[in-house]
């Protein structure tokens, strides 16, 4: 019954995919959904100057995750995330935003109070009715061209520009808004991403972690982008550390976790209309636990290899994927060497191979829409740590499909 309701809902996907391809040719689209669904522009436009605004930012989704295998147990996201804010423009550098960030999953009334990252070990214990609820504040100075500075909500998840084994995609979905500092660089020939998103703050006698994660997310590129062959050196690396000096926590109250990746890649823009781009890419990622036993690891390495191609306005993805003994802090727990879904399991050598269908199209200013279907082919893996150690297990295949719908108009209040 489960193999006749996963075909189902591929073919399913598929239609709708093609449906949508055929309204594609009288817009202008975008075949990237991080570019055109998930992620903000974050410019500051020197015209603005004295314009107060009110603007609603809001993506609606519904994912289907089929998944099989050990790894992790399959799930549906059907939901939405809502910004109401007041944005206002003091001076032609400085941008000022604040208002309100709801977060509702349908057939849901009941959320954790923050920090959905990992939550168990903060602040598990209070509860929202209703919505998650967070407030919503950002101060935004651009110092030059080229340097812009950030103070509150950031910048995030997309906007990073992570590959997968370091950052879930889903979690543009379902993650708390990062809230800390970030500096922002961009040039003809680099680009910088540096932030500190302070995840949970503690007062004395609290029973809960402080926690904040840094990273950093550059890309050097040795040519001009829009050149007929484009190449460029991407390095990342996240620390997110737990406990503080006030910590009421006496057994394990520091951790420190660690991911990098750093790689080459190469793009062949083509010049044409219908076959658009050819991009590839080889990394090597990192992971290292500096203190604390949080995973049965210590230290681990991972090798991904992915490729991806612009037809028309879709964009196709094929990727390897092979670790041994990695774990990602907001990666899928496909791109690690643990199970999510049985605590005392853990996989020697992991490996994967991955192939994608993107779809993406700009409505109009501010009104994007994105549909994908994602196929994991899960390698045979021996398994480690449970009465089935030593076991091998057989190729397993997961998928998943989802649609989104991002919304985020704004209005004119006045201009001083």
């Amino acid at each position: 019954m489960k193999s006749l309701l996963n075909i189902s809902c591929l073919r399913i996907s598929l239609r709708l995919l093609f449906c949508l391809a055929g309204t594609s040719f009288i817009d202008t689209l975008h075949a990237q959904i991080p570019d055109c669904v998930f992620k903000t522009d974050y410019r500051i436009d020197p015209e603005k100057k004295g314009e107060l605004s009110v603007e609603i930012d809001n993506l609606s989704f519904f994912k289907d995750d089929e998944y099989t295998g050990s790894f992790m147990k399959g799930y549906t996201l059907p939901g939405l995330w809502l910004q109401a804010k007041a944005v206002y423009y003091p001076l032609e550098m400085l941008k000022l935003e604040a208002g309100v960030h709801l977060q509702r999953f349908w057939g849901a009334n009941r959320y954790p109070n923050m920090a959905y990252q990992d939550i168990a070990h903060w602040k598990g214990d209070q509860f929202q009715k209703g919505f998650h609820a967070l407030p919503w504040f950002r101060a935004q100075v651009a110092l030059s061209d080229h340097v812009n500075i950030v103070l509150g909500d950031l910048y995030g998840a997309a906007n990073h520009n992570l590959i997968e084994p370091l950052y879930n995609p889903e979690l543009n979905m379902l993650a708390d808004p990062e809230m800390g500092l970030q500096l922002l660089y961009n040039s003809r020939r680099f680009d910088l991403d540096a932030w500190v998103n302070w995840e949970s703050f503690i007062f004395r006698e609290d029973v809960h972690q402080e926690a904040f994660t840094v990273g950093l997310s550059t890309r050097f590129k040795f040519n001009d982008p829009d050149s007929r062959f484009h190449f460029y050196a991407p390095l990342q690396a996240l620390a997110q550390h737990r406990g503080g000096e006030i910590d009421t926590i006496l057994t394990n109250s520091v951790q420190t976790l660690m991911n990098g990746a750093i790689g080459v890649g190469g793009v062949w823009n083509t010049g044409r209309k219908i076959f658009k781009n050819v991009n590839v890419e080889l990394d090597v990622t990192g992971y290292y636990q500096q203190a604390g036993k949080i995973w049965p690891f210590d230290s681990g390495y991972g090798v991904y290899a992915r490729a991806s191609a612009d037809i028309y306005d879709f964009r196709v993805k094929t990727s390897y994927w092979r670790c041994h003994k990695f774990i990602s802090m907001f990666g899928s727990p496909f791109y690690g060497a643990v199970s999510t879904s049985d605590e005392s399991l853990t996989f020697e050598d992991p490996s994967m191979l991955y192939f994608g269908l993107e779809y993406s199209r700009e409505l109009a200013k501010g009104f994007s829409l994105g549909v994908d279907l994602d196929i994991y082919e899960h390698l045979p893996v021996v398994f480690r740590g449970t009465e089935q150690d030593g076991y091998k297990s057989f190729a397993k295949t997961s998928f998943s499909a989802g649609i989104y719908l991002r919304v985020n108009p704004s209005f004119l209040i006045k201009k001083f």
